[in-house]
């Protein structure tokens, strides 16, 4: 058994904001708490009636994210994070976020000689091409690249994505897999009241996905998705769950569409168990936490071969594993799932099958053990 430690988290988004960065940290802090070591989070005060400081937080100035609205991002506090690290040193910090707060924290941890990992969350240069500044990708991937490169280890979710940015010049990257919750996303939570209420009789063929909604979604290859299946299946109904800047535009354009605003927890679980395919046409995740959720949901799942569908979604097994790129591809596989209801719950079963022994509590423990091994190896 490991000796307590204490660690640092400095993240500069957190629940009750949602999205995958938000949700791995908050799992990665409660799988730490109970391991028993000490956490403190460090992050962007949400409310102006948050107060200054928590045993458990340190709350930090910020600032609304242009475009996001709901998300806020740190500014720097490099003073105030060392005065406080002198005052209750960890043993070692975690950064998750590569924005102003990130950067000040890894300037502090560093000058005072504490061990830091990052986490590689988010295809920042990927974003800037999506929304109109795509001169700034190369600026911006070098950016990511010096921040990480400072750190002591940075931490990814796939073999995948620690080979390509080896290959991009980015050094001790480490992998640290992902979990989902088979306990909270089940099958079991399958209700025919979460379908009436969205307005379908039985027989209805619901379509889902989850995530925000925003360009970087490639919403418009979800929608011919949608209109190609309903050739075939005219009940066929896609349901969005999740918010975002592209929600009133697409709404207004797509008025069949059906939206459940952000959902969280059992009522999440509930809605993801109660849909027949889930479909994630996304070119610009760097997991995709919800195609695992979707899985132990027993959804067959259409996505992008790369992240997490590369790693867990067999195709022809649990749905559909397509090329990147290739929508064509994506269209016609949603369309032969829809087709079929014996193939949808075969891909179902098996995809359940394959995620049940995922466990959030070894995710835990392998971060545990990697932060401590980086305080030993300070020590040393």
């Amino acid at each position: 058994m490991s000796p307590r430690r204490q660690f640092c988290l400095v993240t500069e988004t957190y629940p009750p904001e949602v999205n995958g960065v938000a949700l791995t940290v908050a799992g990665l802090e409660s799988g730490l708490r109970a391991l028993g070591h000490g956490v403190q989070v460090i992050r962007p005060r949400q409310l102006e009636a948050q107060a200054d400081a928590t045993d458990d937080q340190l709350l930090v100035a910020g600032a609304d994210l242009p475009r996001y609205p709901g998300l806020r991002f740190g500014l720097p506090a490099g003073r105030q994070l060392a005065e406080h690290w002198r005052r209750q040193r960890p043993d070692a910090v975690y950064i998750a976020t590569e924005g102003p707060l990130g950067w000040s924290a890894l300037r502090a941890a560093k000058r005072l000689q504490i061990p830091v990992a990052s986490g590689f969350h988010t295809r920042f240069d990927d974003y800037a091409g999506r929304y109109g500044l795509a001169f700034l990708r190369p600026w911006v991937f070098a950016w990511m690249r010096r921040f990480h490169n400072r750190a002591d280890a940075t931490l990814v979710p796939t073999e995948e994505l620690r080979e390509f940015l080896i290959a991009e010049g980015f050094q001790r990257v480490w992998v640290l897999r992902r979990a989902v919750d088979t306990v909270l996303f089940h099958p079991g939570r399958r209700s025919e009241a979460v379908r009436a209420a969205l307005g379908l009789v039985p027989s209805d063929l619901l379509l889902i996905h989850v995530g925000r909604i925003a360009a970087e979604k490639n919403l418009g290859l979800l929608v011919r998705s949608l209109r190609a299946v309903q050739q075939q299946r005219p009940d066929a109904r896609l349901l969005l769950i999740g918010d975002g800047p592209a929600r009133a535009e697409l709404a207004a354009a797509q008025p069949d569409l059906l939206f459940s605003g952000v959902l969280r927890g059992e009522a999440l679980a509930a809605h993801f168990a109660s849909a027949d395919l889930f479909l994630f046409p996304s070119l610009s995740e760097t997991f995709g936490n919800v195609t695992l959720e979707a899985m132990a949901s027993g959804l067959p799942t259409v996505a992008y071969r790369y992240g997490a569908a590369r790693q867990y979604l067999r195709d022809g097994e649990h749905g559909a594993a397509i090329d990147c790129g290739d929508e064509r591809g994506f269209i016609e596989a949603s369309q032969r799932l829809a087709a079929c209801a014996a193939a949808r719950a075969r891909a179902g079963a098996a995809a359940r099958a394959a995620i049940a022994h995922s466990s959030p509590a070894d995710v835990a423990r392998a971060f545990a053990d990697t932060l401590i091994e980086l305080t030993e190896r300070r020590a040393a």
